[in-house]
């Protein structure tokens, strides 16, 4: 399993703490070192950890069909997409939340529109895998987000 774009590793460590081996991919040095430092502190081992701007280089540093999972969560940079689907080996599972443009009427989060999703767009960025689930509105809650979310796997 990969974790794109991991932050301080909120995904990363829950499967962690599943047990599942997980990969932490992000280009931010000192949250990567905060991952790391929690993963050590729940006993949880040393994580695997990759520290790669994933905007400036043209294919992400992993290999093809390589990851049975994918996770990407408040991310969004559509040249990476393509590279994306291509890390799932066949019956490999993805998936992905992110902001929609409405996440702008709250008032905090992305501004930019490269950064947001238009209504319906997640699953067309995905025309290689099947879609199992997706659901897009307000998520409720202390800090809500107008969210997108897909759940897709790779044909076998």
């Amino acid at each position: 399993m990969v974790d794109i774009a991991c932050g301080r590793g909120r995904h990363t460590l829950a499967a962690l703490r599943d047990g599942l081996p997980c990969l932490g991919v992000d280009r931010n040095a000192a949250h990567l070192h905060e991952l790391r430092a929690a993963a050590r502190e729940e006993r949880l081992g040393a994580p695997r950890l990759l520290r790669a701007d994933l905007e400036s280089a043209p294919h992400p540093p992993l290999r093809r069909e390589r990851f049975g999972a994918v996770l990407v969560f408040r991310y969004l940079h559509r040249p990476l997409i393509p590279q994306l689907a291509a890390l799932l080996r066949p019956g490999g599972l993805l998936l992905y939340e992110t902001f929609t443009l409405r996440q702008r009427e709250l008032g905090y989060g992305p501004r930019r529109e490269e950064f947001l999703l238009r209504e319906g767009e997640l699953p067309g960025l995905f025309p290689s895998l099947r879609v199992l689930s997706h659901w897009e509105g307000l998520r409720e809650g202390e800090r809500p987000a107008w969210l997108s979310a897909l759940a897709a796997v790779r044909p076998s």
